[in-house]
C-alpha cells in the first residue's frame, strides 16, 4: 500500500492512502495491441533456452530504457530523492559491495549502464555462432531483469502522470504485461520481489491473457549474484 507517511503518536491520523491513478480502470483498458503474450513468450521448439532469454532480455533492456526516457526529464533529484517504489527504498550496491544511496536517476542511470555494459559484452550475452553462454549466464539475467522491474515499477509510482499527459499510458500497459508475462514463464525474478505491483499485474495480466497467467507461479532461486539491492520497508 502506497502511503506518504505511518501514523504519528500525538494522536495525528495517519495520511489517507494514495489513489493509484495507473489503477484506474479507464487507464488499464488502454494498450498499444490485444496480441496474446502469453504465447508469445513461451520458449519456440527450435530456439535454444540462452538464446531465448538472452534476446528478450536484450530487447527488454531497450525498451524499458526508452519508455523511461520519455519521463526522465520529470525525474530528478529534487522530484525523486529516493529509488522509491510505494513505500519500499531500493538502494544500489556498487561492484565492492558498497551501499549506496542514491537518487531515482542515479539509480536508473546505474541500472542502465551496467545492463548496457552486460548486454554488449561477447563473453556474456555471445552473438557469433558457436561461442558458448557463460555459466553464469541465467543469474546474471534474473539480476537484470530485476533491475528492469524495478525501473518499469518506479515510472508507475511516481510518473504515471506524466506518462498520462504523454498519452504513453498505452505502451508502458503493453511493456509491463509482456514483461512480467516473460519473468514469470522462466522463473526470472522471485514474486517476493514483485509483489509490489501485484494489483498491477492482476489487472493488466489477468485480462490480457486469462487465467493461466494470473497466479505468481513458482519462485526462483536467488543466486547470491543476483541480491545486488536491499529493501527497506
Amino acid at each position: 500500500i502506497c502511503r506518504k507517511s505511518k501514523g504519528k503518536p500525538n494522536g495525528k491520523k495517519p495520511a489517507p492512502e494514495e489513489k493509484k491513478l495507473y489503477l484506474e480502470p479507464e487507464y488499464t483498458k488502454s494498450r498499444i495491441t490485444d496480441f496474446e503474450f502469453k504465447e508469445l513468450v513461451m520458449l519456440p521448439r527450435e530456439i535454444d533456452l540462452n538464446e531465448w532469454l538472452a534476446s528478450n532480455t536484450t530487447t527488454f533492456f531497450h525498451h524499458i530504457n526508452l519508455q523511461y526516457s520519455t519521463i526522465s526529464e520529470f525525474c530528478t533529484g529534487e522530484s525523486c530523492q529516493t529509488m522509491a517504489v510505494c513505500n519500499t527504498q531500493y538502494y544500489w550496491y556498487d561492484e565492492r559491495g558498497k551501499k549506496i544511496k542514491c537518487t531515482a536517476p542515479q539509480y536508473v542511470d546505474f541500472v542502465m549502464s551496467s545492463v548496457q555494459k552486460l548486454v554488449t559484452d561477447e563473453d556474456v550475452f555471445p552473438t557469433k555462432y558457436g561461442k558458448e553462454f557463460p555459466n553464469s549466464f541465467e543469474s546474471l539475467v534474473k539480476k537484470i531483469c530485476k533491475y528492469l522491474f524495478h525501473v518499469l515499477a518506479h515510472i508507475y509510482s511516481s510518473h504515471f502522470k506524466e506518462t498520462l499527459a504523454l498519452e504513453l499510458h498505452g505502451h508502458l500497459n503493453t511493456l509491463y504485461t509482456h514483461f512480467i508475462l516473460f519473468i514469470r514463464e522462466f522463473n526470472l525474478v522471485d514474486p517476493k520481489e514483485t509483489t509490489i505491483m501485484d494489483d498491477l499485474t492482476e489487472v493488466l495480466c489477468s485480462s490480457s491473457s486469462g487465467s493461466s497467467s494470473n497466479g505468481s507461479g513458482n519462485g526462483s532461486s536467488n543466486s547470491a549474484g543476483a541480491q545486488n539491492h536491499v529493501k527497506e520497508r
